[in-house]
């Protein structure tokens, strides 16, 4: 699998790191960039997308405070809200604007130039996702004037708002190349995620574009109504079935891991599963909990409370199983049962939970589908939950969304606007309840002073309106 030899050599392809020019060709001018061929700058995107964002220390932090994971370690920690402008400084600077969106730019700009339209379109989708991971943390963000260097070496911040606006419009812009003639250089083993898939692609697009609008569904100037519409229509064009699944595969081997592998082993300090997420499964008798965890040395599943004291023995506690943290398992980006979620939800502020009722079946149906659960256990517990009602729909479709995006971005992003799963937080003095962003980075702090710096983590972004 060629995603060990991409691990390995990511930091040569990000551009900006000219140190590495030396190993590609010691005659270029070393005051002028290379000319690298998309298909070397695709497949470290993805892989940077994967591990360094979608499962990298953002995600892993808002698992805490979603309490999915917990971090057997003494108070004060990031479980317990404790977070600095200097721990978000790799996510931002290395991660997001150097390894991702500026050799997204350069890939889009030289694929457009030759005519390649699929590595546009694919670059398009990739950064409009990692935008709104983006600005999902800090709200207000550089973005109109982010690349322009070295003409503007202090920019501005772009509201939220706008940059909403920007992720659907480059979205679209997305689906507007992948209607463009094929170029014959086009993607294929270097694109991780479809092999250069067009069809496949574009489900993707639509899929993020109702996730997108329905982030809005309480955002000011905004309408459920109208952002609902939006997810429907979108949704009609998405995601089928689990073979649509957006996800990038691991071999397994050395750099080749799972991020996730990394995230919850040995080596990472106690990491283990949150005791709220691991009781609620129980409660249910989900067949899906030995899928997620495993159980600890006793034979039984046992989760960690934010507000408790460190456990001698980690062993005590159960960790997350091998579907998601196993070192060759797939890491998810979006997926179809997400997509049913989204859909349920939108028809439920539509039509009402009776539309919504099947729809949300479905949903729980596809997740378990993807973990391997038989039917018959399916079944069993899809007839135990009760029934969609106008006062319990919002309620029971995040909640089961929420075991649906284990380990995804989205489970903070929906608690964020909806207020569930409803979790007790730590009782501490670090954060006045559970964070509702990320603070910004020193290193931005000191190279680009702005107003919008002032905001603390328990300042809500934007579209975060929910009491």
């Amino acid at each position: 699998m060629k995603i060990t030899r991409t691990l390995a050599l990511m930091g040569c392809a990000v551009l900006l790191n000219t140190g590495c020019k030396k190993f590609l060709d010691i005659n270029d001018d070393p005051n002028n960039p290379l000319t690298v061929k998309e298909s070397l700058m695709l497949s470290p995107v993805e892989v940077a997308t994967a591990s360094l964002v979608t499962g990298g220390t953002s995600t892993n932090v808002t698992a805490y405070w979603m309490q999915q994971l917990s971090l057997n370690q003494q108070a004060p920690n990031l479980e317990s809200y404790y977070i600095t402008n200097v721990d978000v400084n790799n996510t931002w600077s290395y991660s997001l604007y150097t390894t991702v969106f500026q050799n997204l730019r350069v890939m889009m700009d030289q694929a457009a130039a030759e005519k390649r339209y699929q590595y546009v379109a694919i670059g398009k989708t990739l950064f409009a996702y990692n935008l709104a991971i983006t600005t999902d943390l800090w709200n207000n963000i550089p973005y109109s004037e982010a690349f322009r260097m070295p003409q503007v070496t202090k920019p501005k911040y772009d509201s939220q708002e706008s940059v909403y606006n920007v992720i659907q419009q480059m979205l679209d812009s997305a689906l507007y190349y992948m209607d463009q003639t094929p170029s014959k250089v086009a993607p294929g083993e270097d694109d991780f995620i479809y092999k250069g898939d067009m069809a496949q692609w574009k489900k993707l697009v639509y899929t993020l574009k109702a996730r997108y609008a329905l982030r809005l569904s309480k955002a000011p100037g905004h309408t459920a109504g109208k952002q609902a519409d939006d997810a429907l229509a979108a949704l009609a064009k998405g995601f089928g079935g689990n073979a649509d699944n957006a996800f990038v595969p691991y071999p397994g081997t050395g750099t080749g891991s799972n991020p996730w592998y990394w995230n919850t082993g040995e080596a990472s300090g106690g990491v283990v599963l949150g005791q709220s997420f691991v009781d609620s499964l129980k409660s249910r008798q989900d067949p899906r909990l030995p899928v997620i965890a495993t159980k600890n040395k006793a034979g039984e599943y046992m989760g960690r409370n934010v507000n408790d004291a460190p456990v001698p023995d980690p062993e005590m506690l159960s960790a997350v199983n091998s579907f998601y943290a196993g070192a060759g398992a797939n890491l998810y980006l979006a997926t179809y049962s997400e997509a049913l979620f989204l859909k349920a939800e939108a028809t439920f502020i539509k039509q009402g939970a009776a539309a919504a009722g099947p729809i949300y079946k479905a949903a729980i149906a596809a997740h378990m589908s993807m973990l391997g659960v038989q039917p018959a256990a399916q079944q069993t517990y899809i007839a135990s939950r009760p029934a969609l009602t106008a006062a319990n729909a919002i309620q029971q479709i995040i909640s089961e969304k929420f075991v649906a995006n284990f380990l995804s971005p989205e489970a903070y992003n929906d608690w964020r606007r909806t207020g569930y799963p409803q979790l007790k937080p730590y009782t501490g003095n670090t954060a006045k309840g559970i964070p509702r962003r990320w603070p910004y980075p020193a290193i931005e702090e000191l190279t680009n002073p702005q107003p919008d710096q002032k905001a603390t983590i328990n300042d809500r972004v934007w579209w975060d309106t929910n009491n």
